[in-house]
C-alpha cells in the first residue's frame, strides 16, 4: 500500500512540474514590456516638466503672473484668486527618472555601460527638484524618490535651504561621473542625443543657475557656487543649447505654446500688456514673431499691437472686445515652417551670458563690473539668433537704445539684464516667475483684481489638496514655517528682495 502511495505521489509531483513547465512564458503577454530601456524614462522626464511650463490653463497661470500672458477671463489663478495646484506632473517625472538609479541600473555605478547614464539621469532629477521647490518652497525631498523598496506615503518636508545644498552636491557628483567614452542614451536623450561633453556643460550651467538663485539670501555660498561654475565648462554657444525638437502635428512633441493656442478657451491666448508694450516701445526685432497684430487693426489696414491687461476686476472685463488685443505671433502657429518647427528651449547660451553679466556686476569669479556690458550684449545677440527669430543683423536703432549700460547705476544695469532675460524666457513661465521673484525685475504693476492677495502678484504656488489630506502632519509642520501660511503671499527661502 505504501509503495502505491509513493508511486501516486511521484506521479502527481511529475504532473505538477510538467504543468508548470513554461508557465512564466505562457503567462507573459507577447505585446507587454517586461524590460524598460532607461532611455525611455529619461526622455519622458526631460520633456514633461519642461513642456508643462508653456501651458496656461486650469490652475496654471504663472505666465499671467509674470505678465507674458493675459489668461484672465476664466482662470481664477490668473486673477490672484487662490487655487491649489497639483505637483503630480513633477513628482511623476521624478518617479520615472529615479527608476533608472533605483531599479534599472542599480548597482552598476562603476560600469561604463551605466555610469554616464546614471549621471545624466541625476542631473535631470536635480533640475526637476529645483522646479518643484522653487514653486512651493519646502517640499518632500530626502524621504521621496527612494524606490519601491523604501516607499514612504508620508514623507517629511525638507527646508528649501537644505534642498539647495543637496542639489548642488548632486550636480557636482554627477558631472564628475560623466565619461564621454561610456555608453550613451543615444536618440532617447532629447536634449543632446547622448553627447556626454554637452552634458558636462549643461550640468555646470545648472550649477550656475542654482548658485545665482541664492544670491540675495546666501551671498557667500552663492558666490562660491557661481564662481566654481564659471571656472568650469559651460554652455558656450547656441550650438550647445539644451532643447527639445518639436513638431506641428499635435502629438506628444507638439510645442507647448502651440498647444496652448489650439486648446482651451480662446480668451486664454492673449498676450499681456507689459510684454507687448516692451517689445513695441523698444522696436524689438522679435516683435512680429512673438506678437500678432490685433484683428481689428488688420481689418482697418493699419496693423498694430496691443497687449491685454492682467488680473482685471469683473467690471473691467465688461464690454472688452477681444479683437482689439494681440494673440501670439507667426512663430507660434501651425503655419510656421512645417519642415523645421520651433524647438522648445530648456537652457540656452543667452541665459549663461546674462548670468555672467550679473556675476560681473558683483565682481564674482574675477570678473569686473565693466565686463558686464559685453556679456549682456552677447546675451542679446544669442537670444535673437535663436530659432525662429534668426536675427543675424540687429537694427542699429535697437542697438543704440538697448545695448549700452554706460552711465547706469549697478541696479539699473541689473534691471536691463533681467528685462532681456524676461523676454528670452517667454514660453518658460515658471523659470521667468522665479527670476522675477529673485530680482524684482522687470518692474511689473499688478492688475486691479484683489483676489486672495489684496492685489499683489503671487509669490508661490499652493500645496496640493492630496498633501493636506494624506500627509497632514508633515504638511502642517511645513506651513507653520511660512510667514503667511500656505498662501500666495508666503515667500520661498531665496525670495527676499
Amino acid at each position: 500500500m505504501k509503495s502505491i502511495i509513493k508511486i501516486y505521489l511521484a506521479a502527481l509531483l511529475l504532473a505538477v512540474v510538467s504543468c508548470n513547465a513554461g508557465f512564466e512564458e505562457l503567462n507573459t503577454p507577447p505585446t507587454t514590456f517586461t524590460k524598460v530601456d532607461p532611455g525611455m524614462l529619461l526622455a519622458k522626464a526631460q520633456k514633461d516638466p519642461k513642456f508643462h511650463q508653456g501651458l496656461e490653463y486650469q490652475n496654471s497661470a504663472y505666465g499671467s503672473w509674470i505678465q507674458h500672458w493675459n489668461s484672465s477671463n476664466n482662470i481664477p489663478m490668473s486673477r490672484y484668486i487662490f487655487a491649489r495646484w497639483s505637483w503630480s506632473t513633477y513628482y511623476g517625472s521624478l518617479r520615472n527618472v529615479t527608476q533608472i538609479r533605483n531599479h534599472l541600473l542599480s548597482g552598476q555605478e562603476a560600469q561604463p555601460e551605466a555610469r554616464t547614464k546614471l549621471a545624466i539621469a541625476r542631473i535631470v532629477e536635480a533640475d526637476i527638484w529645483q522646479i518643484i521647490t522653487d514653486l512651493f518652497g519646502d517640499i518632500p525631498f530626502s524621504e521621496s524618490a527612494l524606490g519601491e523598496q523604501n516607499l514612504n506615503p508620508q514623507p517629511k518636508y525638507d527646508t528649501q535651504e537644505s534642498i539647495y545644498a543637496a542639489l548642488i552636491q548632486m550636480v557636482d557628483e554627477a558631472v564628475k561621473q560623466i565619461n564621454p567614452s561610456d555608453a550613451s542614451y543615444g536618440s532617447y536623450d532629447l536634449y543632446y542625443g547622448g553627447n556626454a561633453e554637452n552634458w558636462i556643460k549643461y550640468g555646470n550651467s545648472l550649477k550656475l543657475h542654482l548658485g545665482m538663485r541664492m544670491k540675495y539670501v546666501k551671498p557667500e555660498l552663492a558666490q562660491r557656487t557661481v564662481s566654481e561654475a564659471l571656472n568650469s565648462p559651460l554652455i558656450s554657444s547656441n550650438s550647445d543649447n539644451a532643447l527639445i525638437k518639436t513638431n506641428t502635428d499635435n502629438t506628444s512633441s507638439y510645442h507647448p505654446v502651440l498647444s496652448h493656442n489650439q486648446q482651451g478657451s480662446p480668451s486664454n491666448r492673449y498676450l499681456a500688456e507689459a510684454l507687448v508694450n516692451h517689445l513695441v516701445s523698444t522696436k524689438d526685432p522679435r516683435l512680429t514673431y512673438i506678437v500678432a497684430p490685433t484683428v481689428n487693426s488688420v481689418k482697418a489696414g493699419e496693423s498694430s499691437y496691443r497687449g491685454k491687461f492682467v488680473a482685471p476686476t469683473d467690471e473691467e472685463m465688461i464690454g472688452v472686445i477681444d479683437d482689439d488685443y494681440s494673440l501670439t505671433g507667426s512663430c507660434f502657429y501651425l503655419a510656421y515652417n512645417q519642415s523645421k518647427p520651433m524647438p522648445y528651449y530648456v537652457f540656452t547660451y543667452a541665459e549663461v551670458c546674462f548670468y555672467k553679466a550679473e556675476a560681473a556686476l558683483e565682481g564674482w569669479a574675477g570678473l569686473t563690473e565693466t565686463q558686464a556690458e559685453g556679456f549682456y550684449q552677447e546675451g542679446i545677440r544669442a537670444a535673437m539668433a535663436l530659432e525662429p527669430f534668426n536675427v543675424a543683423e540687429i537694427p542699429q536703432e535697437y542697438i543704440d537704445a538697448e545695448f549700452s549700460l554706460a552711465g547706469l547705476t549697478k541696479e539699473q544695469k541689473l534691471e536691463k539684464i533681467m528685462t532681456q532675460k524676461w523676454v528670452l524666457l517667454f514660453g518658460r513661465s515658471i523659470d521667468a516667475f522665479a527670476e522675477w521673484r529673485r530680482t524684482g525685475y522687470p518692474h511689473l504693476i499688478p492688475g486691479h483684481n484683489q483676489g486672495s492677495t489684496n492685489g499683489e502678484i503671487p509669490r508661490r504656488a499652493g500645496y496640493p489638496n492630496d498633501e493636506i489630506l494624506l500627509n497632514t502632519k508633515n504638511y502642517e509642520e511645513a506651513v507653520s514655517r511660512m510667514a503667511h501660511g500656505d498662501s500666495y503671499l508666503s515667500r520661498v527661502w531665496w525670495d527676499v528682495r
